[in-house]
């Protein structure tokens, strides 16, 4: 219903309005070039063909995939014969206020938090949905794609209440036997405390110390519920923070290294790389030349370009 909530720069893509979050149809053709995002995306297959690219590797869609992708993750459609995709984003800022609980739930918790990072997965998520689970998927989609005619403030709970329908199905979808466990406490009181400071060189001997427990038990619990040791996690963390500062700051690259934990140029460098597949000035110069700034709800205060 109307034009999506949407600019584009270059290859970043962000709200132009300060919006919590939205649903809407795309259609491609041929080739959507590779672009990223400073919001948290989904895209759901429900029509036509295309191939999805991203550092990943390149992926044959099929009706009922499901791809999320965290903020910065880059990615692309090729070969598309009609591709119809639904897609559903939403602002970083309502994933730490308004789904901060997520965090504790188990489903939710992999779907959003943990899962995206395990296994390499270098903050995507797959997963195919059953066409009972695809219905149910579409409807909640559907009327979060209706809420977008009406005023925001008076409809916020509409937003936040249709968006977690619609991710409670994705997390059923992704489940597993990790997902499926009860989150320790500790596990994300560490979460909280390595993402308010990344630039501290946080020791496990330190991070147990601050929650009363023993390295070798944080170790153990973290990796059952996320499959990550906590400096794992910490790392996926800073990356991705990283990923931000390159998109909406001017700042040097040295110092957003410093910034995010890692003042030793050479280590930002491989660990960026390793994660994004790109450099970090790559990463830069191709998505954004530092020309869209974001400020308070995602709205941009500064912005070059046009869509594209």
């Amino acid at each position: 219903m109307g034009e999506p909530p949407v600019g584009q720069n270059r290859g970043l893509l962000y709200f132009s309005d300060g919006s919590l979050a939205y649903a809407g149809h795309y259609m491609h053709q041929d080739i959507h070039p590779d672009h990223t995002h400073s919001f948290v995306e989904i895209a759901v297959m429900v029509g036509g063909a295309g191939r999805h690219r991203s550092v990943l590797g390149d992926q044959q869609l099929r009706v009922g995939d499901v791809v999320l992708l965290r903020p910065g993750v880059w990615h692309g459609y090729e070969q598309c014969q009609a591709l119809d995709l639904y897609n559903c984003c939403f602002s970083v800022d309502l994933l730490h206020r308004e789904l901060a609980w997520t965090r504790e739930d188990p489903l939710l918790g992999y779907l959003l938090w943990t899962g995206p990072y395990a296994m390499q997965r270098r903050g995507m998520l797959t997963a195919h949905l059953s066409p009972t689970a695809l219905t149910e998927a579409i409807e909640h989609l559907d009327a979060l794609d209706r809420i977008r005619a009406q005023p925001d403030g008076p409809h916020r709970g509409d937003i936040i209440g249709r968006l977690t329908l619609f991710l409670s199905v994705l997390s059923r979808a992704v489940a597993t036997d990790r997902a499926t466990a009860p989150t320790h406490p500790a596990v994300t009181h560490a979460m909280r405390l390595m993402e308010a400071d990344l630039a501290r060189r946080w020791t496990l001997t330190e991070l147990a110390g601050k929650l009363g427990i023993s390295a070798g038990y944080l170790v153990r619990i973290f990796k059952a519920t996320t499959g990550l040791p906590p400096v794992a996690y910490l790392s996926r963390h800073r990356v991705e923070t990283a990923a931000n500062l390159l998109l909406h700051t001017d700042e040097p690259i040295t110092q957003i290294a410093q910034d995010v934990g890692w003042p030793d140029q050479n280590y930002f460098a491989r660990r960026f790389r390793a994660h994004y597949g790109l450099s970090a000035s790559t990463y830069r110069a191709r998505f954004t030349h530092g020309r869209v700034r974001l400020g308070a709800g995602g709205r941009p205060v500064q912005v070059g370009g046009g869509h594209g």
